[in-house]
């Protein structure tokens, strides 16, 4: 069964739940009135996320929330009742016991559906690394999530559409951040405050290896490789005092660009998602042809490597 989905992106301010729900639920009207099923926000697209890496365990307990029962998955469970459109958005979660993670959620009209937590998490270092891939069910597709990093690791894709994931929903606050890779770095601000004189100039940074260059390294062949559409997410504008790129979008199974957010402003663009791309394109053959038994010890091997490394200000 075909299924419409949206990505959007839109610039969030640091710690105002109320002001960045306002427009979550501004663009899930707008989404729904145009026929879309669901709708799909960044990572943290509720509290906001850069300015994170400076708050205290303390303070970042203060924003986050238990879920289900926080207000903001009650608020996201009104808007999806409303409008009567899935919703996926992000926001900061803490347990019972005060640990803290990064979490990812889906709702609808009949509350949560789905809760990730983020297995690489860097931003602050009381964040509790997730342990499992999360798989559920959108009107009979079955879905993933993995949150900005986790991506970047591939087994996690795979292990992801191994469970059965069709549809992969990645939320991100990426690129335009320093990095060891040639051409990255941040965007000057001053450019998004002049865009409405200059927009050419903002986008050329933007458009570059600071921004969707880097991207369309890697994003288009985490769908093809798998034979799995990717739902991309992230903010544009200002997120604390860096500034992200937006380019939204939606990738198919052949690893093609079906819609992308190219606005400066708060948007969203959509795309019909049909089931005969899964076994059409070549990751279903890929997927099939696998030979396990060589490589199984090779990829569960251990390595030395820290999990709890904190990247501030790295390209992710």
């Amino acid at each position: 069964m075909n299924i419409t989905i949206s990505t959007a992106q839109f610039e969030n301010k640091s710690g105002d739940k109320d002001y960045n729900l306002s427009v979550i639920e501004k663009l899930s009207g707008q989404a729904a009135s145009r026929g879309s099923d669901v709708i799909v926000f960044h990572e943290c697209s509720i509290t906001g996320y850069t300015f994170a890496r400076k708050l205290s365990e303390e303070q970042l307990l203060d924003i986050a929330e238990i879920i289900p029962q926080g207000k903001s998955i009650r608020k996201l469970q009104e808007i999806a009742g409303r409008h009567n459109i899935t919703i996926l958005a992000g926001l900061f979660e803490k347990d019972e016991d005060n640990n803290l993670f990064k979490a990812y959620v889906c709702v609808d009209k009949t509350g949560l559906k789905a809760k990730y937590r983020k297995l690489h998490p860097f931003i602050n270092p009381h964040l509790t690394p997730g342990n499992e891939y999360c798989v559920f069910d959108i009107s009979g597709w079955k879905c993933g999530i993995l949150i900005c990093y986790d991506n970047n690791i591939i087994e996690n894709v795979r292990a992801t559409k191994l469970l059965g994931a069709d549809i992969i929903f990645m939320p991100h606050v990426t690129m335009c951040t320093p990095s060891t890779r040639p051409g990255a770095g941040f965007v000057d601000p001053a450019l998004w405050n002049n865009r409405k004189k200059d927009p050419t100039s903002l986008r050329l940074e933007f458009n570059g290896m600071k921004g969707r260059g880097w991207l369309m390294k890697w994003l288009p062949a985490r769908a093809y490789d798998n034979g799995a559409y990717i739902v991309f997410s992230n903010p544009i504008g200002m997120d604390d005092d860096q500034l992200k790129n937006g380019c939204s979008m939606i990738i198919d199974p052949f690893g093609d660009i079906i819609a992308e957010c190219r606005s400066f402003d708060d948007s969203f663009e959509t795309a019909l998602i049909t089931p005969e791309k899964l076994v059409e394109a070549g990751g279903y053959r890929y997927m099939q042809a696998r030979r396990p038994d060589l490589y199984r010890d090779i990829i569960g091997q251990e390595h030395s490597s820290e999990q709890k490394v904190v990247w501030l200000d790295k390209d992710i």
